[in-house]
C-alpha cells in the first residue's frame, strides 16, 4: 500500500482514539510505533506515529472548539437558524444556528411562527446546552431572507418519495436520500441478521451504481466518453449536495471523480491511493470518523481492493470464465463480511454467517433497483411517468426485503454476540491485519498478527469498568421500553425489556448485547406492565443474564410474552415478587423505591397501562422518575399522594409521550430538567403527541427521544447530571429538584 494510505489510516485511528477519550493510550501507542520505527530504521513507523498524534490533537482541538462555540452561541439573545424541516407551533425542528462567527447544531421547540424546510429564521427563546449544539425552547421564529436551497430540495424530494412509494417510502427514503428515521427497527434488525444492513442506507455502492447508470445513459445519447464522464460527475455532485453528502456517499463521489480524471488524462492510479483520498475527504469534518456508515464504507472498499488482489494471485491462475468470476465474487464477499464483523458485532450485537450468500444475492437486485428509484425521483415533476417507474420498482423492493427475510430466517444464520470494548478492539486489529495480509506479497507476518489478535480476543476475560457514579441508560428498542440503571459498582437494575415480534425480540437483539458490552450482573428486573412492547424481551433476558430478582405489578390479566417471562424466570430460578408501593431496594448506594400501583387502585382496572409500576431512583441528591406507561389517572393519584415528593431531575415520560399522559399538574409536581421519551421512529400510534411535546417544552425540560437520538445515557455523581446522546455529552444542571 502507498504511504498515503498508511497516513490516512493513522490519522483516522488517532481521531477515533481522541474522540473516544483514549488520549493516554493513543499517545502511548504512537510512542511505541515511533520507537519501533527508530529501532528498525523504517521511516514509515515514524510517519505513522506522527499522523496518529496529529489525529489525537485534532480530535482534542475539535472538541474544544465545539465546546467554546456552543458557549458563545449560548450567550446570544437571538439566533439566525436555517431549518432542516418545516416548522409550526408544537414542532421540534433541527437546524443550524449562527451567532457571530459560530455555527452549531440547534433543536427548536417552536411556540410561535412557521416556516418551510430550508428557510432562514430569526429565533428567540430559552436556550440550553445540548449534544452537538443547543436547544431553544419556547422558540418564536420569524422568517428572514436567504436560507438553504439544498435543504428545501431535500425536503421536497422526501415529500415526492412519500407520494410515489406509499408504504415503501421509508425504505426508499433510506436508499435515495439517506433518511432512515422512518425505517422500522424490525426491518433493520432483519437486515442486520441477514448481513446486508449496510445496504439499508445510501453508501458508496449506491452512488457507484447510480453513476454507472447515468454514464451509460449519456453514452446512449451519443455523448463522447469524455463528455459523458464529465456530465456524470456533475449529476453525481448535484445529487450528493441535495442529499446532504453523507460520508459514505461523499467517499464514493470523490473516488468516482478521481477515476474519471484518470480516464480523461489517461493516467493510471493506485487503487489504495484513490481509496485513501476518498476516505480523507469526509474527514474535513473530523467527527465523521465515528460514523458507522463511513466506517463500513471504507472497510467495504478496502475489502474489494484486497480481495481483488488476492483473487488475482490465487484464483486467476487456477480458474477461468464464469467459474473465476463467481469464485472472485464469493471471495470478496466473504472477506468483506469478516473484516466488517467486529463493527457489526459492536453496533448490532450479532455476526451474520450467511452474509456472503445474501450479499451475492442482493447486489444484482440493488444494481437494477437503485437506478430505477433514482429515475423515479428525477421524473417526479411528471407524475404519470414517475408513477410508472415507481410501480416497476415495487417488485424489486419486495425482492430486496425478501432476501433479507429469507437470510435472517435460515436457522443459525447469525450469532448473537456482545463483545466488550477490549474484545472488539482486538477483533478490529485482527480484521485490519487480515486486509494487509490479503494485499501483501509476504502475508506471513500480518497473518500472524491476525491470529494472535483473534486468540487474545477469544481468551480475554471480561474486564468490568465500573462507572464513576450512577448511570441511567434508556436503550433504543424501537417502539417499547428498556431502561437500565447502572450502579457505581457496575451492577444493573433493568426496567422492561422491549418488544417481541415473530422470530425475535428486543431482549435478544438489543438489550442483552447492550448490557454485555458494559459487563456486570443484573441485580433486579422490574416489569412495569404486561404489554408486549415492555415484556417482549424479558424471557430472553432471564435465559441469558439470570437477574437476581423479578419485581412485577401482577396485573390481573396476561399476554403470551408475559407468560413466557414467568416460565423463563422459574426455569432460571429468578425469584418473583409482587411490587407494592413502599417497596425499596438499595444496590451500591442507588435506591430504588416503588411508588405505584397499589391493590385498591388496580382492582377495577381493565387496561394494564393504567396500573404501571412507577419507580423513583435516587442517587445522592439526584432523582430519576420512571413512569412506564402510566396514564392520567395514575398520575393524579401520584400527585395526590406524593405531591412535591415526585420532583426529579430526569423523567422517563409515560406511555411513549401519548396524550393520555403527562398532564400539566403532574409535570408541575415533577419539574424535570430532562424528559426522555422512548419511542419508535414512524410508529403507527402517532407517539409522541404534539400536545405532550408542548407541555414538556413549557416546563423548560430538555426533551430527548430515542427515535431521534438512539440510546440515551444520563450520568450522575450524586449532585449534577450529565447527558450523553449521539456520542456527545453535556451538563444538564445541578440540584435542587
Amino acid at each position: 500500500m502507498p504511504l498515503l494510505a498508511y497516513a490516512v489510516a493513522a490519522l483516522a485511528a488517532g481521531l477515533l482514539l481522541g474522540f473516544g477519550g483514549f488520549l493516554v493510550g493513543g499517545t502511548a501507542a504512537a510512542a511505541t510505533i515511533a520507537l519501533a520505527g527508530l529501532l528498525s530504521e523504517r521511516r514509515i513507523g515514524l510517519a505513522f506515529a506522527a499522523m496518529l498524534v496529529a489525529g489525537l490533537l485534532l480530535a482534542r482541538a475539535e472538541d474544544a472548539h465545539r465546546a467554546a462555540c456552543r458557549e458563545r452561541v449560548m450567550r446570544a439573545g437571538e439566533w439566525h437558524v436555517v431549518l432542516e424541516s418545516a416548522a409550526a407551533p408544537g414542532a421540534f425542528v433541527p437546524g443550524e444556528a449562527t451567532a457571530g462567527n459560530c455555527t452549531v447544531r440547534a433543536s427548536l421547540g417552536v411556540a410561535r411562527g412557521s416556516a418551510r424546510a430550508g428557510d432562514a429564521v430569526l429565533a428567540r427563546g430559552d436556550v440550553a446546552l445540548a449534544p452537538r449544539g443547543i436547544r431553544i425552547a419556547h422558540a418564536a421564529i420569524v422568517r428572514e431572507s436567504g436560507g438553504s436551497l439544498l435543504l428545501a430540495l431535500r425536503a421536497d424530494a422526501g415529500a415526492r418519495i412519500d407520494e410515489l412509494f406509499g408504504a415503501d417510502a421509508p425504505l426508499v427514503r433510506a436508499l435515495l436520500i439517506a433518511d432512515q428515521r422512518a425505517v422500522d427497527p424490525t426491518l433493520r434488525d432483519r437486515f442486520a441478521a441477514a448481513g446486508i444492513v449496510h445496504m439499508l442506507s445510501i453508501s458508496g455502492l449506491h452512488v457507484a451504481i447510480i453513476a454507472a447508470a447515468v454514464r451509460l445513459l449519456f453514452l446512449a445519447l451519443r455523448l463522447r466518453p469524455a463528455a459523458a464522464s464529465i456530465a456524470t460527475m456533475v449529476v453525481i455532485a448535484v445529487y450528493l449536495a441535495v442529499i446532504g453528502a453523507p460520508p459514505p456517499a461523499l467517499r464514493s463521489g470523490v473516488m468516482l471523480g478521481l477515476a474519471a480524471l484518470a480516464r480523461l488524462s489517461q493516467r493510471p492510479l493506485s487503487a489504495w491511493g484513490v481509496l485513501a483520498l476518498g476516505a480523507a475527504a469526509p474527514l474535513v469534518s473530523p467527527r465523521t470518523v465515528t460514523d458507522l456508515g463511513y466506517q463500513l464504507s471504507v472497510l467495504g472498499m478496502a475489502s474489494l481492493i484486497a480481495g481483488g488482489l488476492l483473487a488475482r494471485k490465487w484464483i486467476a491462475p487456477r480458474l477461468t470464465g464464469w467459474r473465476a468470476a463467481m469464485a472472485t465474487v464469493a471471495l470478496i464477499s466473504t472477506l468483506a463480511t469478516l473484516v466488517s464483523a467486529p463493527l457489526v458485532a459492536w453496533y448490532f450485537g450479532r455476526v451474520s454467517l450467511i452474509a456472503p450468500v445474501t450479499n451475492i444475492a442482493a447486489t444484482p437486485v440493488m444494481a437494477v433497483l437503485q437506478p430505477t428509484l433514482f429515475l423515479a425521483l428525477v421524473l417526479s415533476p411528471w407524475p404519470a411517468a414517475a408513477r410508472f417507474v415507481a410501480g416497476a420498482a415495487h417488485p424489486m423492493l419486495a425482492a430486496f426485503s425478501g432476501i433479507a427475510a429469507l437470510g435472517a430466517g435460515v436457522p443459525g444464520a447469525c450469532l448473537t454476540v456482545a463483545p466488550t470494548l477490549v474484545t472488539a478492539l482486538l477483533a478490529g486489529a485482527a480484521a485490519i491485519a487480515l486486509l494487509v495480509a490479503c494485499a501483501s506479497y509476504f502475508p506471513a507476518r500480518p497473518l500472524a498478527v491476525c491470529l494472535g489478535a483473534l486468540a487474545a480476543a477469544a481468551w480475554m476475560p471480561d474486564v468490568l469498568q465500573a462507572p464513576q457514579g450512577m448511570e441511567l441508560h434508556v436503550i433504543d428498542v424501537g417502539q417499547g421500553d428498556a431502561v437500565a440503571v447502572r450502579t457505581p459498582r457496575g451492577r444493573w437494575i433493568l426496567t422492561d425489556a422491549g418488544r417481541a415480534w415473530p422470530g425475535g425480540d428486543a431482549g435478544r437483539a438489543t438489550v442483552i448485547p447492550y448490557l454485555r458490552r458494559f459487563g456486570g450482573p443484573i441485580a433486579l428486573f422490574v416489569l412495569t406492565h404486561p404489554h408486549a412492547d415492555h415484556v417482549g424481551g424479558a424471557a430472553s433476558v432471564f435465559k441469558a443474564l439470570h437477574p437476581a430478582g423479578y419485581w412485577d405489578g401482577a396485573f390481573a390479566g396476561t399476554s403470551e410474552p408475559y407468560h413466557a417471562s414467568l416460565v423463563a424466570a422459574d426455569s432460571a430460578n429468578v425469584p418473583w415478587h409482587r411490587a407494592h408501593p413502599g417497596d425499596s431496594l438499595v444496590v451500591d448506594g442507588v435506591v430504588l423505591r416503588v411508588l405505584a400501583p397499589d391493590s385498591a387502585w388496580t382492582v377495577d382496572l381493565r387496561d394494564p397501562n393504567a396500573a404501571s409500576v412507577v419507580t423513583l431512583v435516587r442517587y445522592g441528591s439526584t432523582r430519576f422518575l420512571l413512569m412506564g406507561d402510566a396514564e392520567r389517572g395514575e398520575e393524579e393519584r401520584l400527585v395526590a399522594r406524593y405531591g412535591d415528593g415526585l420532583r426529579a431531575a430526569v423523567l422517563k415520560v409515560g406511555h411513549h409521550g401519548s396524550k393520555t399522559s403527562s398532564t400539566d399538574e403532574f409535570l408541575a409536581a415533577v419539574r424535570p430538567r430532562v424528559a426522555i421519551i422512548s419511542v419508535g421512529a414512524g410508529n403507527s400510534y402517532g407517539h409522541p403527541s404534539p400536545e405532550v411535546l408542548q407541555a414538556l417544552t413549557r416546563t423548560g425540560a430538555a426533551v430527548l427521544r430515542t427515535d431521534q437520538e438512539g440510546s440515551i445515557v444520563i450520568r450522575s455523581d450524586g449532585r449534577a447530571i450529565e447527558v450523553e446522546e449521539s456520542g456527545e455529552r453535556w451538563i444538564a444542571g445541578s440540584p435542587p429538584w
